[in-house]
């Protein structure tokens, strides 16, 4: 399969995605690290991409999103964008529904 076809796929196949430097656990770069503090503070689940372990993501990616930097942060299929519009969009009230809507609770044990 080729990268783009994979990144596809990926974006089809996860409501909610990160692509970012590093992990949720461990972020790389200031910018990953804060898309995940809006992310986590809304506590629904959320696949991700290390954009540092997969160098032909991190290369193909912004041509196929038209979209330079990371992290970028895809909702059903749709870029929102990366850590400043992330940041915004959390600030208004306007991410959490939306994450809440393509990505429900995990059930309850």
């Amino acid at each position: 399969m080729d990268i783009v076809e994979t990144i596809k796929d990926q974006i089809e196949n996860n409501a909610v995605i990160l692509y970012m430097k590093g992990t949720p656990q461990f972020p790389q770069c200031g910018f990953s690290s804060r898309a995940v503090e809006v992310l986590m503070s809304i506590g629904r689940p959320f696949a991700y991409v290390n954009i540092l372990e997969h160098p032909e993501i991190r290369a193909e990616l912004p041509k196929y999103a038209n979209w330079p930097t990371f992290p970028q942060l895809w909702v059903k299929g749709e870029l929102l964008g990366g850590s400043d519009i992330l940041l915004e969009m959390a600030q208004s009230g306007e991410l959490k529904p939306m994450i809440e809507e393509a990505s429900p609770a995990a059930q309850a044990e």
